[in-house]
C-alpha cells in the first residue's frame, strides 16, 4: 500500500518562497509517476507538476511554469516542490499523489506523465500554504 506523508506548508508574503516535501512509501513497479495537486476552497482540485519515477521527466501548470519546480530523490523516497514568487493564488491546500498511468511520445520517444487527477490513485492528507498580499 502506498503511503504519502506531506510537510513544509506554511504562510508566506507575496514574492516569497516555500518548500514542500512529500515521503513516500510502498511504492510498486506500476507506481510510475508522482505528481503535486492543490486545492483551494470552493474550486476544483488542480494539477500543479507530475514527474516519472524513473526518468525524472517533468510537467507543469502553465499557472506554475518557471516559477515551481518538481523533483524526486529515488534513494530517499522523497518528492519535493520548490515554489518561487509565490502569489496569493497560489493559496491551497497542496497534495501529493502517486499513480500508474504514462504517456508516451512517438515525436520525442520519451514517457511522460499529466498531473490530471485521474491518473492518480494514492493520495496525501494535504498540507496547507497561504500566500499574503
Amino acid at each position: 500500500q502506498v503511503q504519502l506523508v506531506e510537510s513544509g506548508g506554511g504562510l508566506v508574503q507575496a514574492g516569497g518562497s516555500l518548500s514542500l516535501s512529500c515521503i513516500v512509501s510502498g511504492l510498486t513497479f506500476d507506481d510510475t509517476a508522482l505528481a503535486w495537486f492543490r486545492q483551494a476552497p470552493g474550486k476544483e482540485r488542480e494539477g500543479v507538476s507530475c514527474i516519472t519515477w524513473r526518468t525524472g521527466h517533468t510537467t507543469y501548470a502553465d499557472s506554475v511554469k518557471g516559477r515551481f519546480i518538481i523533483s524526486r530523490d529515488n534513494a530517499k523516497n522523497t518528492l519535493s516542490l520548490h515554489m518561487n514568487d509565490l502569489k496569493p493564488e497560489d493559496t491551497a491546500m497542496y497534495y501529493c499523489a502517486a499513480g500508474s498511468k504514462e504517456y508516451y511520445s512517438d515525436d520525442s520517444g520519451i514517457y511522460y506523465c499529466v498531473a490530471n487527477p485521474s491518473d492518480f490513485s494514492s493520495w496525501g492528507q494535504g498540507t496547507q500554504v497561504t500566500v499574503s498580499s
